[in-house]
């Protein structure tokens, strides 16, 4: 299975799949399952299989992306050419998430010719994950139907995150009144968007999370003038705010809303956190193996599922988005051994 793995892995890298362009690894993917046997269904560049079902078995739903962000500058290698040095694969995507997507693939496979699997399982590869797109998971889960609980592969070390924050992207705006600068004239914007900005850096929320701390806003762009002598009318900031379980993202927008002066739009309220009680039974058979729990403060699929799930694969988080990006060969291997340990009967 490592091989197979490994060699599925090599061609999705040297297969450009960067957001919503994923149309030839979605071929990719689609070709290699039906060669497996398997029947392959297909929305625009998601592809997904369901396993063979057992009556009174929950449904699991394994699930990674295919997408990759555009290569950084600084790259030293071809990122589109899989090249394995001193058992690292380097390539685009190798990491994030391509080495958790063909184990993910290669559990499910296994457990279609061993019926071993304590669940029945639906595999899922899908796009646009990093752009967070309506055309990937989300535009497929009414056709993937009921599943009890999610796995999502991203590159975890093989540490299983079951608290993941959300995203809420605000845009703020201050008023006041433009005026000459030589005069005591005018109201600044800037200065009414300083006072919001400052309750901002000061606020906290009430609710803390034990495994993601406490919601957390950050100020990361502000803008106003047009020139030096006019007191500016407008001026417009951006809100980062990295969201923990205890709120959902429009309880949050409320929240801030009411304590500050300026006009809030949020972007899209729909990345909320997503969270996995201790003692889901998922969760007792990762603890179980040793496995160690932790809360992510980076987002994935999970935010789009409804269901509980828990978010755990190879590779190392530190290393997605970076120059000469890559895997190391036996952390495939290692992890297509736990995925079948924590999905098998015991």
């Amino acid at each position: 299975m490592k091989t197979t793995a490994i060699n599925l892995l090599k061609q999705l890298i040297q297969t450009p799949s960067i957001s919503r362009n994923e149309a030839k690894t979605a071929d990719l993917l689609e070709f290699f399952l039906k060669k497996e046997g398997c029947q392959v269904n297909r929305k625009q560049n998601n592809i997904w299989v369901f396993g063979k079902k057992q009556a009174n078995r929950k449904t699991v739903l394994l699930n990674s992306h295919h997408d990759t962000v555009k290569p950084v500058s600084g790259w030293t290698k071809d990122p589109f050419v899989a090249e394995i040095q001193d058992n690292k694969l380097y390539g685009l995507g190798s990491n994030d998430a391509g080495g958790a997507l063909v184990s993910l693939l290669m559990v499910f496979l296994y457990f279609q010719k061993n019926n071993t699997s304590a669940y029945n399982l639906i595999f899922s590869a899908t796009a646009e994950e990093e752009i967070s797109g309506e055309n990937g998971i989300r535009s497929i889960l009414s056709e993937l139907g009921n599943f009890d609980f999610a796995i999502v592969g991203e590159p975890t070390q093989m540490q299983a995150a079951i608290a993941e924050r959300g995203l809420l992207v605000i845009d703020g705006t201050a008023r006041g009144k433009a005026g000459h600068a030589a005069r005591n004239e005018g109201e600044n914007a800037i200065l009414n968007a300083f006072n919001d900005i400052q309750f901002i850096n000061n606020f906290t929320f009430e609710q803390k999370s034990d495994c993601l701390g406490e919601v957390k806003v950050t100020v990361t762009q502000i803008s106003a003038g047009t020139q030096h002598n006019i007191i500016p009318d407008v001026c417009r900031f951006v809100l980062d705010v990295r969201v923990n379980e205890k709120y959902t993202n429009h309880e949050v927008l409320e929240i801030l809303q009411k304590q500050m002066k300026s006009e809030l739009m949020p972007r899209s309220l729909y990345l909320n956190s997503s969270f996995i009680e201790k003692e889901h039974e998922i969760v007792q058979k990762v603890i179980g193996l040793g496995i160690k729990t932790f809360g992510s403060p980076t987002l994935s699929d999970q935010t789009h599922l409804s269901c509980p799930s828990l978010k755990m694969g190879p590779g190392n988080s530190a290393r997605s988005h970076t120059a000469d990006e890559f895997i190391f060969e036996n952390e495939i291997d290692d992890a297509i051994k736990i995925y079948i340990q924590l999905l098998s009967i015991i």
